[in-house]
């Protein structure tokens, strides 16, 4: 599961990069943000579920 949101921040990383760079990818920016906030979530739910 943690891998999961390691690949998914990654992607999410890689994506906003090229949305900033490319300025005819602009929906990458937004597909980009959206999955890092995804990865995000997945890790802190990670993270409290082995804390309980």
């Amino acid at each position: 599961m943690i891998a999961l949101a390691g690949i998914l921040l990654l992607v999410g990383i890689v994506l906003l990069l090229l949305g900033l760079f490319i300025g005819a990818a602009k929906f990458l920016l937004w597909v980009g943000l959206v999955i890092v906030i995804i990865a995000i979530i997945v890790g802190l739910m990670r993270f409290i579920r082995r804390q309980v």
